[in-house]
């Protein structure tokens, strides 16, 4: 003799699916919220949203780069490698505090040692992004270098004819480099 099957109450189907589609939103809110990391996002191929400076190369890399470069000089510092598209953040005991990918402008400053000029928490990029923590090092073209990072934490598409000078990273990064910079004696180098 079988024993019929017990149907749940229907409210209680709303209520599972509910909480299911609940925790799914925030989850990907909370992962929307964190933004694109440069080479995650060009190694998913991801499509960029905001900004007029190139990605990073799409070459995979195996582990981030521990050296700073050679060239680099002592002492407290942000070294920035033109080639490698990349900022270490140095302490005064050669201790790399941070490293990340950029996206630098179309426009690049030359090799040396900078210092860093002005700082403003906030503005309107000259492609029309609100960016942020931005750190003024140099002047190239008539243009002023700067990192900084996007408000919205969005990547920047390919320069379309125009020239930037902008030094762009994800929003953490930017935030991290900000409070960085905005200590006293610190210098920006600038290696090929």
């Amino acid at each position: 003799m079988s024993v019929p099957a017990r149907r749940l109450p229907s409210w209680i189907w709303v209520t599972g699916l509910t909480a299911a589609a609940i925790v799914g939103v925030t989850a990907l809110a909370a992962q929307a919220d964190q933004g694109a990391h440069p080479t995650a996002a060009h190694a998913a191929g991801a499509k960029p949203s905001a900004s007029a400076s190139p990605r990073p190369s799409a070459s995979p890399k195996k582990a981030e780069p521990a050296a700073v470069p050679d060239g680099s000089g002592t002492g407290r510092r942000i070294v920035y490698s033109l080639a490698q598209r990349r900022v270490w953040l140095v302490d005064t005991g050669e201790a790399v505090r941070r490293t990340f990918a950029v996206w630098p402008g179309t426009v690049s400053p030359d090799s040396g040692t900078y210092v860093i000029s002005k700082t403003l928490a906030a503005t309107t990029g000259s492609d029309g992004v609100q960016i942020e923590h931005i750190v003024y090092f140099a002047n190239k073209s008539g243009l002023s270098v700067a990192f900084s990072n996007a408000v919205d934490g969005s990547s920047p598409p390919p320069a379309a004819g125009k020239q930037t000078s902008g030094v762009r990273m994800p929003k953490a990064d930017g935030a991290v480099l900000w409070t960085f910079a905005t200590q006293p004696k610190t210098r920006v180098v600038v290696v090929a």
